[in-house]
């Protein structure tokens, strides 16, 4: 069978990509021997954009829309920095985390976004801690301390830079967005909360030209 590839774009500190996880998983487990995807982290908070999560007061109403959207939850620990407002949000610091666990075994990126994910939004962890990813790690069954050189000699941050470019070229500027590319071109995969069904009802759409 064809595959056809894919391409998520998220952001480890955006509500609706952690409201979308659920799906996209789904989808992506269902849908797992025809199509290749790949992850790569959006920048959301990043550069200027990088500061303390109090300075984005709109994020508890949007955390209820997404529950009520999406069915997710958020965790009292995060609930709670919430709260206390001085969490730093800095979307880089967490895509190389994501790069770091990611080079140890590509095929499973899905579950370290999820990980991180539920780091931050059931833990409440502070992503710009290398000890996250260093746990995380040892969860999965990697490498910890090829995960933390990953870190510690930036080469993560260089992937994640390369993640952040390629997004752009993309011409991504929400997430989480999941694209499709066919011969027709790229084009967007449902939304924040789409279904898992509908997503795989979106892909045969794409794929049936290709099938014939």
């Amino acid at each position: 069978m064809t595959r056809i590839e894919l391409t998520y774009a998220f952001d480890a500190y955006c509500g609706w990509c952690y409201g979308f996880s659920p799906a996209l998983h789904d989808f992506a487990a269902a849908n797992a021997d025809r199509i290749r995807l790949r992850v790569l982290s959006g920048g959301l908070f990043s550069g200027t954009a990088a500061g303390p999560i109090s300075a984005y007061p709109h994020i508890p109403e949007a955390n209820e829309r997404i529950t009520r959207l999406t069915g997710v939850t958020f965790g009292d620990r995060y609930v709670q920095m919430l709260a206390d407002g001085t969490t730093v949000m800095d979307s880089t610091a967490a895509a190389a985390g994501l790069a770091a666990l990611r080079r140890q075994a590509p095929e499973r990126v899905l579950e370290f976004t999820a990980a991180i994910q539920n780091a931050w939004y059931q833990q409440g962890c502070d992503l710009r801690d290398a000890a996250v990813y260093r746990a995380i790690a040892a969860e999965h069954g990697l490498d910890v301390e090829a995960v933390a050189e990953a870190w510690n000699d930036r080469s993560a941050l260089v992937e994640a830079e390369s993640d952040f470019r390629t997004v752009r070229q993309l011409d991504v500027h929400q997430y989480p967005t999941l694209l499709v590319h066919t011969a027709t071109g790229t084009h967007r995969l449902g939304g924040p909360a789409t279904s898992a069904e509908a997503l795989t009802r979106a892909l045969d759409a794409h794929m049936a030209p290709i099938a014939h």
